[in-house]
């Protein structure tokens, strides 16, 4: 193996700083979706102190789908990505990569909802939506680099 394939081998291996950013972005997720269930479960009102729309939002018929809180639907992608960085299999990577894509897909339409039907923002929603358009940004590249990696072992024939 050449000095350059080792090189390239090294840059391309899972970064561990990428890794620790996912977690810590999954855990701040897995906190604003928890608070959100538990918002919802208690009947508590949402902590809102940018203009008092959470509540709003909180309580519109798009905060559930089919009578499950769209923020468990979060917490649960939180939570799936993050025991996804557990498993080291391209695999894992490419369901957390889907994952978050869905659940920036979802974010979206929710934000939409958010502006031109509900007409309130929610700060949880707003940064879980941030969250996970982050989330998607690292789990892209976390899974292309690890192909790129394996591409590269596939080329040379070192694993």
């Amino acid at each position: 193996m050449t000095a350059l394939a080792r090189t390239t081998s090294r840059r391309l291996a899972a970064d561990p700083g990428l890794r620790l950013a996912i977690v810590i972005l999954c855990i701040l997720g897995i906190g604003d979706a928890g608070y959100l269930t538990y918002v919802h479960y208690s009947g508590a009102k949402a902590l809102c102190t940018f203009g008092g729309g959470c509540e709003t939002v909180q309580t519109s018929r798009w905060a559930t789908l089919d009578g499950v809180p769209i923020a468990i639907l979060g917490l649960i992608g939180y939570i799936a990505i993050l025991l996804s960085l557990a498993i080291r299999h391209e695999l894992a990577r490419a369901a957390a990569f889907g994952i978050a894509v869905v659940g920036f897909g979802f974010s979206v339409y929710l934000t939409y909802r958010e502006l031109f039907t509900i007409k309130a923002i929610c700060q949880w929603c707003v940064g879980s939506a941030v969250l996970m358009t982050a989330l998607t940004v690292m789990t892209t590249v976390r899974l292309s680099r690890e192909e790129s990696l394996s591409e590269l072992s596939e080329t040379t024939g070192v694993r």
